[in-house]
């Protein structure tokens, strides 16, 4: 559990792998829309993370991204093709989660943010208003991903399946066993820069000339997020994480205390109580000055009359003590 930076101070589980920082899912929202978003439990597991699109294999950042209840977010053109590659027959609790299977449509009774944005989202397309529970749209007035998105998605498909299937009959093996270990040596060449394989296979010319080119999808390995220096010259109070468990000074206590004492009120609780309670905490921080400046000046007097002969009695003339 921590506590979202927003102005909100919302307790959450969350955490932004690229930020971070525990996230409310308003933040999530609003600021973190293509950020990697899992539990702090699984953060602590496992803090690896990889910003890409599992659908394509691309950078999230490239394209508009929808988020679905269980946090994990892709590409929303990719998430479209996705869905209508299923038959039109699919009940709503066929369409899941690529990455974890937990259904895709919100539940009717949740009220979040990240699910009234994905109900936003999946409303103006058909095959999700038959989920949601919604009149279907007439083909002008669905709002699908630009046309130009969809054809890269699906061309990178078809061309995956392409290779797939005329790759196989091309295999000269001996065995059923290294016609599989080439397989997987032909397709570890081609997304790794690993050391190369020690089978040998014969690829068509077209098929190598494709490899060679710049359109097939290459998912690349995770880039290390490079934070930037916070500039803290500025009077802003920036809250640190290595400073959360800093104990804090008195200074800042009473400023702390008092800024909530002396900010104006909200219109709803707005009147005239809240001003005597400014005049009687001003009034009570006066008296305890001038009570601790009477203390402090008795303590001086006392110090500078500690020594001084004249009060002494038994140097006074006056004053004759008789021994019994």
């Amino acid at each position: 559990m921590g506590l979202c930076k927003c102005p909100k101070r919302i307790v959450t589980n969350l955490f932004c792998y690229e930020h971070r920082v525990n996230v409310c899912e308003h933040c999530m929202v609003s600021n973190h829309a293509k950020c990697i978003v899992q539990s702090y439990l699984n953060w602590l597991h496992d803090s690896d993370y990889n910003p890409i699109c599992e659908l394509c294999s691309k950078d999230l950042a490239s394209d508009d991204c929808l988020r679905l209840t269980c946090y994990h977010v892709f590409h929303w053109a990719c998430l479209d093709h996705y869905a209508r590659q299923l038959p039109p027959t699919t009940a709503p609790a066929g369409y899941t989660c690529p990455t974890c299977k937990a259904m895709l449509f919100p539940p009717p009774n949740l009220v979040s943010p990240v699910a009234d944005v994905l109900r936003q989202v999946l409303a103006g397309v058909n095959w999700a208003r038959t989920g949601l529970g919604l009149p279907l749209l007439s083909e002008d007035r669905e709002q699908k991903p630009s046309a130009e998105i969809r054809e890269a998605t699906e061309g990178d498909a078809n061309v995956n399946n392409q290779i797939l299937t005329n790759s196989s009959p091309m295999l000269h093996q001996s065995s059923p066993s290294r016609k599989i270990s080439g397989v997987n040596s032909a397709f570890n060449s081609v997304n790794s820069d690993s050391s190369p394989a020690s089978s040998v296979i014969n690829v068509d010319d077209n098929i190598g000339d494709y490899l060679e080119s710049d359109s097939f999808p290459v998912s690349e390995p995770p880039q290390k997020r490079v934070f930037e220096a916070l500039d803290v010259s500025k009077g802003e109070q920036i809250d640190h994480d290595e400073n959360k468990y800093k104990r804090r000074s008195a200074f800042e206590w009473f400023s702390r205390w008092w800024k909530n004492i002396s900010r104006q009120p909200s219109r709803s609780h707005r009147g005239g109580g809240h001003l005597y309670r400014r005049y009687w905490m001003a009034a009570l921080l006066v008296a305890i000055g001038l009570l601790t400046l009477v203390v402090i000046f008795s303590k001086l007097g006392r110090m500078a009359t500690a020594n001084d002969p004249n009060l002494d009695p038994l140097q006074n003339p006056n004053i004759r003590i008789e021994n019994n």
